[in-house]
């Protein structure tokens, strides 16, 4: 979708973020009860309330039925007060957020929110030819319908501002359906201000599961959730209509620091009616503190900076992933301070969402990236490169990365060995290349990485310095950094070779990927996923491995297990996954 929700039929994932499922059934408590039935019946019950949901209203065509709501936080009482409400006191940051990305992510459709050329502009795909035009004010499109045949749609909502937009248009069954013909905001001289289709490659008729009427292109169980703020879907199975509210059409302060009223009790009296303990909150559902009085100190023998302190909570990483993650939904009314895994079941670092390094592949967004790196490991946290307000860098190319590691020792030829200023000589050219979605948008990975060519060799996985050097393989590439350096190159990411052998079906995989389990110097996220790829049917060594992974203190880690176990056999599952019904995590 218009905030790179890209559709790939070759790619999807139960765990894809923009999937919206929500199972709202929770185990049942029923005295007498066996487990295997507690077992059967969430599951039955989930699966048909989500088949309901996937398949049953796509066939109906009508206006739609959007809205707002002031709606109120059942879990703190705290009403969603709008980002206006934030100004008096938060002017700053109300100003940096004013423009931004997360402002504009959807707004009404109208003069000043449409960037596209609506002046009878044309655009021929798959034998169809769609005509963009204005009629009484109001933006129009005319192309294939869910029948095949040409109609007028108007357009209701702007999706995302740049690289690109998105256009939303409404049935009367509630549904918002997102256009697959999207407008390349770029500059003209990049290429952009024109129309292109999302799937340029495909021939996407009003039969494919990709066409813009159709369930992969939905917005209110799709990608809803993360341009709007505290949005509830309220899909209606009885009259097979959505009825979707939010308390704010965009990404508004409340997305992230969570309902706003009490907050703003405390502010105007300083003595609000809070429970006991909250007083340090300030009324808010969580502070994102993370950062307040941390200094990050330079080692001159390493040249890099260290914490004062280590980061004692994920809070803000969390607040971040809930959209920037790729993840499927399991329940509605996630808000700072809650934990990410009792709302939404993230991805893990498989194929074909990573190549086996744990570089990005599929459109995975950057938390699974970053909790792999080594600055997620050593405190970082996002808005310690990011301003969280505007979503911009909070300084610009190499001087970024300057503020925790020496220039002298990084930012010269003797570490880059590239020319001074060069597009070479760019940090993020190097340890954060860049793969493009939906056409135009290039996403830096965030696994902040070492290049390693003779990764490519080994296992064919992409490497940086090949990403630039096109006309040279990476045989040559890998002499380079050996020639640079004495040696072939070592990075934080340590587990390409069992990943691969995975992938690939090795006999030794198994053992592979036991090791990578039992290692805690390993990325948790990396434990995970190695666990989850494992088969619970291949034997004891496997089996403990496992049952070891379910008592794991990392919550990501029992999910990798659980996943694997999810595979195995049904006495496997109750024997295995009983203790889990206690966990205090939904996924």
């Amino acid at each position: 979708m218009a905030d790179k929700k890209h559709r790939n039929r070759r790619a999807r994932s139960s765990t894809d973020k923009s999937s919206g499922r929500v199972d709202p059934s929770p185990p049942s408590d029923e005295v007498g009860r066996s487990k295997l039935r507690i077992i059967a019946i969430v599951v039955a019950g989930a699966m048909a309330l989500l088949a309901s949901v996937y398949f049953a209203w796509f066939s109906r065509q009508r206006e739609p039925s959007v809205k707002a709501a002031l709606n109120v936080d059942s879990t703190t009482s705290a009403a969603y007060v709008g980002s206006a409400s934030c100004q008096g006191c938060h002017e700053v940051a109300y100003k940096e957020w004013q423009g931004s990305q997360h402002q504009a992510a959807m707004q009404e459709a109208n003069e000043q929110s449409v960037l596209g050329n609506f002046s009878s502009t044309k655009f021929n795909y798959a034998g169809i030819t769609t005509t963009f035009f204005k009629r009484d004010g109001k933006f129009f499109v005319n192309s294939d319908g869910p029948d095949g045949k040409l109609g007028d749609y108007q357009i209701k909502y702007t999706f995302g501002v740049a690289p690109l937009q998105q256009y939303l248009i409404g049935f009367s069954d509630g549904r918002l359906q997102a256009l697959s013909i999207a407008w390349d905001a770029r500059p003209k001289n990049a290429g952009g201000q024109r129309w292109f289709h999302l799937y340029p490659d495909e021939r996407i008729t009003h039969e494919d599961e990709l066409h813009w009427t159709r369930a992969a292109q939905n917005w209110n169980f799709m990608c809803a959730d993360c341009h709007s703020t505290h949005l509830r879907k309220n899909y209606d199975a009885a009259t097979n209509k959505f009825h979707t509210q939010w308390s704010e059409i965009s990404v508004g302060c409340e997305a992230c620091h969570g309902a706003g009223s009490r907050h703003l009790t405390w502010a105007a009296t300083q003595s609000p009616p809070l429970e006991k303990g909250e007083e340090s909150l300030k009324g808010l559902s969580a502070r994102l503190d993370e950062r307040r009085g941390i200094v990050w100190t330079p080692n001159p023998t390493t040249g890099n900076s260290a914490r004062s302190k280590p980061r004692a909570s994920e809070r803000e990483i969390e607040v971040c992933a809930q959209c920037h993650a790729r993840r499927g939904q399991i329940a509605e009314g996630y808000h700072a301070g809650k934990p990410l895994l009792n709302y939404y079941r993230p991805a893990l670092l498989t194929s074909p969402l990573y190549y086996p390094d744990g570089q990005q592949r599929g459109e995975v967004y950057n938390w699974g990236s970053f909790l792999q790196s080594k600055m997620y490991a050593h405190g970082v946290t996002c808005s310690d490169c990011h301003n969280p307000h505007s979503g911009k860098l909070r300084a610009q190319g190499n001087t970024l990365c300057a503020s925790c590691h020496a220039p002298a020792k990084y930012d010269a030829a003797a570490h880059h060995h590239h020319a001074p200023a060069s597009a070479g000589a760019a940090c993020v050219a190097c340890h954060m290349p860049s793969t493009t979605y939906m056409g135009v948008d290039p996403r830096a990975d965030h696994s902040l990485r070492v290049p390693r060519p003779d990764l490519t060799v080994k296992f064919g996985v992409p490497n940086a310095c090949n990403g630039c050097h096109k006309n040279r393989d990476a045989s040559w590439a890998a002499a380079q950094v050996n020639g640079w350096y004495g040696h072939e190159a070592q990075g934080y990411q340590r587990f390409a070779a069992p990943f691969h052998a995975a992938e690939a079906g090795a006999l030794d995989a198994p053992a592979q990927l036991r090791a990578i389990t039992s290692d805690s110097t390993q990325p948790a996220i990396a434990r995970a996923s190695a666990l989850s790829q494992l088969n619970a049917a291949t034997g004891q060594p496997t089996g403990d491995a496992l049952e070891k992974g379910l008592r794991d203190g990392n919550a990501l880690v029992r999910l990798g297990a659980l996943q694997a176990i999810a595979r195995g056999s049904t006495a496997d599952r109750l024997t295995l996954v009983e203790p889990l019904l206690a966990d205090p995590l939904r996924a």
